[in-house]
């Protein structure tokens, strides 16, 4: 799922992209997508965006002397589980292009689209970032500390730590993967209660006799949890890259994987949280571990891996269609929607061998005798159980 950095990456695609073409016309949605119709149309006009947190804006912008005259217009786009934006050309469309704007002549027919191959993607008209999302934990790091330390007494601090940074009012811009890789670094339990790690955050202060170079280094030597959601992010954004999978280049998606030190790496055990997301981790899981759950280990890039396990591998390459200039990165996951309620487990226990019954050798029968038939009495199945038939 795309997060905070993938945002800010597609919205440096669409503005290197965009940058020196000219668009016209209407802007054209596919009839299968239920976002809103975009009320749009203009002879020429440019593109640029802006990005914060998990929301993306887009602003259309008529030039001088288009028509009809009509003054500029943003979308604010949220990325669900697989948007992105790509440049194509027009007779060239890639599947699930759900939003297009389409370049004016006498330039070479371009269309830069919204592409969602899963739909769970949403814009809005009028340019207004979401209501109630926080602070952007990359471009406004002071404000976002502010706004976490300030509201310790909210009950969404009660909750795992884990949890309680994908709660987009105090964390814009964190998600699954970076959850992992921040917990990770500082060696915190996701499972412990997220106002006892950020209250010890209230009684640090550096030593004001300390020059300001001093306390950099002390910053970058020592970093607390809140200095890390703006860091880490801050390195994928470092990375570059258009995204990752063949289609964008391998050598994206290797710097990326190269990059993560937590999230789906072998070695790493993982549990869900009580919205049914993943979590990574190494060591113990903490105190509000879900109870019955068992931490179950990612195994290594050497071992085998059952079809059900590759469902689950969260660093399969993105499947956009080749030939195209993607602008998302990041490991996919599941939806809340499409995990199940009230499980702990990121995958069950492996199920037991069934041991092989010895094979009996028939005897021939007799010419002109037919064996009897053996019936048998109704047994439940093997899979109804839950286990693995050999």
């Amino acid at each position: 799922m795309p997060e905070g950095p993938e945002l800010h990456l597609a919205s440096r695609f669409v503005n290197e992209a965009c940058r020196g073409l000219v668009f016209g016309g209407c802007v054209e949605k596919s009839p299968v997508s239920r976002n809103p119709e975009v009320p749009f149309e203009s002879s020429a006009y440019c593109i640029s965006s802006s990005a914060r947190g998990k929301e993306l804006r887009l602003t259309l912008s008529p030039l001088p002397g288009a028509e009809p005259p009509r003054g500029p217009l943003a979308l604010v786009f949220r990325f669900g589980m697989s948007g992105s934006f790509q440049l194509a050309p027009r007779d060239a469309l890639p599947a699930h292009a759900h939003l297009r704007f389409y370049t004016a002549p006498p330039g070479p027919p371009l269309a830069l689209c919204f592409v969602d191959t899963r739909r769970f993607g949403h814009w809005d008209l009028g340019g207004e970032w979401q209501p109630g999302r926080g602070p952007c934990v990359l471009l406004e790091y002071e404000q976002f500390r502010e706004n976490v330390l300030r509201n310790l007494a909210d009950k969404v601090f009660d909750q795992p730590i884990c949890e309680a940074l994908l709660d987009q009012r105090f964390f814009n811009g964190i998600g699954n993967y970076l959850r992992a890789e921040i917990l990770y670094r500082l060696r915190i339990p996701p499972f412990e209660k997220a106002r006892k790690v950020l209250e010890a955050l209230q009684q640090h202060r550096l030593s004001p006799e300390l020059t300001l170079s001093q306390k950099i280094r002390a910053k970058l030597q020592n970093p607390d949890l809140l200095e890390l959601c703006h860091s880490v992010p801050k390195e994928v954004v470092q990375l570059g890259g258009k995204g990752y999978g063949p289609e964008s280049g391998e050598e994206d998606f290797a710097a990326f994987r190269a990059w993560l030190q937590c999230y789906g790496m072998p070695g790493m055990s993982s549990l869900r949280d009580r919205r049914g997301r993943t979590i990574w981790f190494q060591g113990d899981p903490g105190p509000l571990a879900p109870k019955g759950g068992k931490s179950r280990k990612k195994k290594s890039k050497g071992a085998q891996q059952g079809p059900e396990h590759r469902m689950e591998d969260p660093l399969l390459p993105s499947t956009a269609p080749p030939g195209t200039c993607g602008a998302s990165r990041g490991p996919p996951e599941q939806s809340r929607a499409e995990q199940p309620e009230g499980t702990s487990l990121q995958q069950g226990p492996e199920a037991p061998r069934v041991p092989e019954k010895a094979k009996r050798r028939r005897r021939p029968a007799a010419a002109g005798h037919r064996r009897p038939r053996r019936i048998k009495a109704d047994t439940p199945s093997l899979e109804n159980e839950g286990t693995a038939a050999s």
